[in-house]
């Protein structure tokens, strides 16, 4: 019986660690892919109000009007997400917001921003990820 108990023990502890792979019987990582990885995508039509943006990997921003306001959620809520995020639009000019703490520009530890931006050849398309504390924007 102890031996069952053992090996009962060792099995669902092994279960615990495993590494997944797709397409590879020799996983490398937590997660391992080889092939390719499609992510969701949301368009969000821009409003009167702060458009939230709390759902999706690739974002699509489509302010209605110059300046329309799409926020991200607290950086703190969400540690580790990463979003995409492009302003399709044309004519108008998307801001970016967050719901609380700052965005830093990669590279920097002071000088965060409140809001960023987006328009036709600045901040067209961007990365932010969240560090638990802020968001980090690769542009």
């Amino acid at each position: 019986m102890k031996t069952i108990f053992k090996i009962s023990i060792f099995l669902f502890c092994s279960i615990i660690y495993a590494q997944v792979g797709i397409n590879t019987t020799a996983p490398l990582s937590t997660l391992d892919i080889n092939g390719n990885l499609s992510v969701k995508t949301v368009t969000l039509v821009g409003s009167s109000s702060a458009t939230n943006i709390s759902d999706g990997v690739y974002i699509s921003v489509n302010p209605q009007a110059t300046d329309q306001e799409f926020k991200l959620p607290s950086p703190v809520d969400y540690p580790g997400r990463i979003y995409y995020i492009r302003n399709i639009s044309d004519n108008y000019t998307a801001k970016l917001t967050t719901a609380a703490a700052n965005m830093f520009f990669k590279n920097l530890t002071t000088g965060g921003v409140s809001a960023l931006y987006m328009y036709n050849n600045h901040y067209r398309t961007i990365m932010v990820i969240s560090d638990g504390l802020n968001w980090t924007v690769f542009d």
